[in-house]
């Protein structure tokens, strides 16, 4: 395949994708890329995606950089797993992305192009933060109350009261939530309602440290 014919091909996928050269600039920038980052194709082609992203790994190192292993494992032709990225976008908002590698070697000229399609995680990474938060304020709530007198007796939870927590407890929002439940919004604010009268609490986020540290999850 000739490169203005993958270039072709690109623009009709979903995901942004965009392919860089053996010095990384990039080659290709499609529409899709273009809405997800912000940047005009105009303004990045033949510019270093290193420069342009400044992409961070789960771990907050450097990924993106002159030296960049993508371009060393395309020079070695070693396959390349999918991987999260936090980027910067334009206007220096940040978001992450999971990209996944494709090696192209143009039929015609023999150059090797790393073609990134990248998808928006954004939110399942807000996510699984706030689950961790929950988490971790759940386990700093039950270690203080060790040695501490015995708990105040709460009424017992329905079986949907709890599923109801658990899902908040995963960091999923009520509307996400409700949706994975086949409830209705107002449902599981009746449902957030009874829970915090039964636990004697006065928020979800209270409720759900509560019911955590109880074990009522």
């Amino acid at each position: 395949m000739l490169e203005h014919d993958l270039f072709a091909l690109l623009e009709t996928t979903a995901d942004a994708a965009f392919a860089v050269d053996q010095h990384g600039l990039i080659c290709s920038w499609n529409r899709s890329a273009e809405k997800l980052f912000g940047h005009p194709a105009s303004s990045v082609l033949q510019k270093p995606c290193s420069s342009l992203f400044q992409g961070r790994g789960p771990e907050g190192t450097t990924v993106c950089c002159q030296d960049c292993l993508v371009l060393q494992c395309g020079a070695e032709q070693r396959p390349m797993e999918h991987y999260d990225l936090e980027v910067s976008a334009r206007g220096g908002r940040r978001l992450w992305v999971n990209i996944s590698i494709l090696l192209h070697r143009d039929a015609r000229s023999g150059r090797t192009l790393h073609v990134h399609l990248a998808r928006d995680i954004t939110v399942r990474k807000q996510q699984e933060e706030l689950s961790g938060k929950l988490l971790n304020a759940a386990r700093d709530l039950t270690a203080l109350a060790q040695g501490s007198g015995g708990s105040a007796p709460v009424l017992p939870l329905s079986h949907q009261e709890k599923n109801v927590l658990r899902l908040l407890a995963e960091g999923q929002g009520p509307r996400e939530a409700a949706r994975a439940l086949h409830i209705s919004d107002r449902t599981l604010r009746n449902h957030l309602h009874h829970a915090n009268r039964k636990l004697g609490t006065h928020s979800r986020l209270e409720a759900v440290l509560l019911a955590s540290r109880r074990g009522m999850l």
